[in-house]
């Protein structure tokens, strides 16, 4: 069986798009996928399935969560060997400045057409810092994610496709979670 680490989008925000891990967990293993495990509150999911195609595998998540919690969202998966190009493609990795809290990965559900790559380069930003790559928009964060005008909305807009944030510490454990779950 494979594994996978799924990120659902905009889950549990506050009040908005309550999503019980617990009961997600069960849901996902009565659709058939071993070993459910989540990371925090925030959507993060890692399993083994399966299943080879890896967008259906997403659509099936999302539909269950629209039909079991109400709620629509994105779904995006990667493969732990995807996970850790992620890492390793990191162009703030040399930088021992940089603090993994406020550096972000917004995993994309697809890859950007060359003109959203040319909007996001003409993104006004203050002291962040992007450098999209494949699927993947590095941000780093220097005064926080919560003071920043450049909002995952903003980015999304520009981009034209959706996708899901998560820092480095998050990135970083999901795929230690995904690499204990192969063994």
């Amino acid at each position: 069986m494979a594994v996978v680490i799924a990120l659902l989008r905009a889950v549990n925000l506050g009040p908005y798009n309550k999503v019980k891990m617990e009961t997600l967990r069960e849901r996902l293993t009565g659709l058939g996928f071993g070993n459910v495990q989540t990371y925090i509150q925030s959507g993060n999911v890692v399993f083994k399935t399966k299943a080879k195609d890896l967008t259906r595998t997403a659509k099936k998540i999302e539909k269950t969560i629209e039909e079991h919690f109400g709620v629509k969202t994105t779904v995006v998966v990667r493969s732990p060997a995807e996970m850790r190009s992620v890492i390793a493609r990191n162009p703030f990795a040399k930088r021992s400045s940089i603090h993994p809290g406020k550096l972000y990965i917004f995993f994309l559900a697809g890859e950007p057409m060359p003109e959203a790559r040319d909007k996001i380069a003409q993104i006004k930003v203050a002291s962040e810092e992007l450098w999209l790559d494949g699927c993947e928009l590095y941000t780093y964060y220097p005064d926080g994610m919560g003071k920043s005008k450049l909002t995952p909305a903003a980015i999304e807009r520009a981009l034209k496709v959706s996708g899901t944030a998560r820092n480095w510490n998050t990135v970083s454990k999901l795929l230690e979670m995904a690499e204990a779950l192969g063994r």
